[in-house]
């Protein structure tokens, strides 16, 4: 449990107001350097400021591939024999210890840079710590789901529970004390609906849950996140794309620095220097990375169940097909049409649903609300700059979650998980 008090004693310089009992860090202690919520989702923590974590060659790990053979009315097109199997990542100590699984964001595989930085955080913790790709990744749709269209959280928990399951039979050696569980942004999301479902089906007992940056209201996240790419940019014409620009940009910064040096702390330094992106491009940035995540989902969901919306169902795919065509059609689709589109007509012909707003509800933390007010082992961080967040999703967290959820005043959307007094938090919630 995140106590006031706790956090005091942790934290000593803080400043804690309550708000419903919210903890909720006062800006001009947190000490978080990024003001700007775009530069923070996208250059995240300056390397100075993050926590010491152990190299590659120090953990004990392994890339493993597990199958499912999820129960489907349709068989997985031929060129998707690499993805038939689900990969994920396992990390062990030579000890009994808990063993904690991170579930990655939107369209992210089991190993993305925060999914890679959480593991070496709870790894030189001394947790054994498994990755697992979002239900919205291109390898979780193909081997391990059974309707390949995300977006129905409890279905997508009940495939992610599966994976979970299968992943423990294959490590029957690992020495498990207790179970923990945890994820980001969308991730989150779904680490609460398998928390829930676990309460059921008692296959982990997790002894503690943590969500990080959850979407509240999952329409209200992708609706802001897509109107990022409407953002106008200075810059941009008939004969200059956005792409062009951020790359003049970038060879500029290059050119004055006098090499190429692609580390994970580039993005800060090239925010810092006169090459910096605007507030428009970084908007722009942000929302078009989310809009191929988008294309990604519409363009596999379509192809697996043969709908015909992006790629004609009887058109001949191989490896050698180029997919160029598809692509451009599917970037033409948003979140919006793709919920449209395939979520809901799938939702309503297995549940006789009904309203996109009668979805909504289901999909998002709403469904869970009172299973989260009185789940003591659950607790949420957020950001109260998060971008994903709309009016009254603070307000909605503040009252279910109580002395539960964790207020950050900075970080954008997850740029503070690699901030030092965030980690200590996470590490904290889990020893505590």
């Amino acid at each position: 449990m995140l106590r006031s008090l706790r956090f005091a004693a942790l934290f000593g310089g803080l400043i804690l107001s309550a708000s419903a009992l919210a903890v909720d860090i006062d800006a001009a202690s947190y000490g978080y350097p990024l003001t700007n919520p775009f530069e923070a989702t996208i250059a995240t923590t300056p390397p100075d400021l993050r926590p010491e974590l152990p190299l590659d060659d120090d953990t004990d790990q392994q890339t493993r591939s597990v199958t499912l053979r999820p129960e489907r009315a349709f068989d997985l097109p031929d060129n998707f024999w690499p993805v038939q199997k689900l990969t994920y990542r396992i990390a062990t100590q030579d000890k009994a210890a808990p063993l904690i699984f991170l579930i990655a964001g939107t369209g992210a595989r089991y190993d993305s840079s925060l999914n890679e930085y959480l593991k070496k955080l709870y790894y030189k913790a001394g947790y054994h710590v498994v990755q697992l790709s979002s239900p919205t990744s291109f390898d979780f749709m193909s081997a391990a789901s059974r309707f390949a269209t995300p977006g129905i959280t409890k279905e997508d928990a009940e495939d992610m529970y599966r994976v979970m399951q299968a992943v423990r039979a294959q490590n029957p050696n690992v020495p498990v004390t207790d179970y923990y569980l945890t994820g980001y942004s969308l991730g989150a999301l779904d680490a609460a609906f398998v928390a829930h479902l676990d309460e059921t089906r008692r296959s982990f007992n997790f002894k503690k849950v943590l969500l990080l940056n959850p979407p509240v209201n999952l329409y209200t996240s992708i609706t802001n996140l897509d109107k990022l790419v409407q953002t106008e940019v200075k810059g941009i014409n008939n004969s200059t794309t956005f792409y062009e620009l951020v790359l003049n940009k970038l060879t500029r910064y290059f050119q004055q620095k006098g090499y190429i040096d692609l580390n994970d702390a580039l993005l800060y330094d090239f925010q810092q220097s006169k090459q910096h992106l605007t507030n428009e491009q970084m908007a722009m940035l942000i929302g078009t990375s989310f809009r191929f995540s988008a294309a990604d989902i519409a363009f596999t969901s379509d192809l697996i169940n043969r709908r015909g919306l992006i790629t004609p169902p009887k058109y001949p795919i191989t490896e050698g097909t180029s997919l160029t065509p598809f692509l451009k059609r599917a970037l033409q689709c948003d979140f919006d049409c793709y919920i449209t589109e395939q979520v809901i007509p799938m939702w309503r012909a297995r549940t006789d649903g009904g309203s996109l707003l009668q979805l909504i509800d289901q999909v998002s933390l709403y469904a869970l609300k009172d299973y989260l007010h009185d789940s003591p082992k659950i607790a949420v961080m957020h950001n109260a700059d998060d971008v994903i967040l709309g009016p009254g999703d603070l307000g909605f967290l503040r009252k279910t979650f109580g002395d539960r959820l964790t207020v950050y005043p900075l970080g954008g959307h997850c740029g503070n998980l690699n901030y030092r007094v965030n980690s200590d938090a996470m590490l904290e919630f889990f020893r505590g």
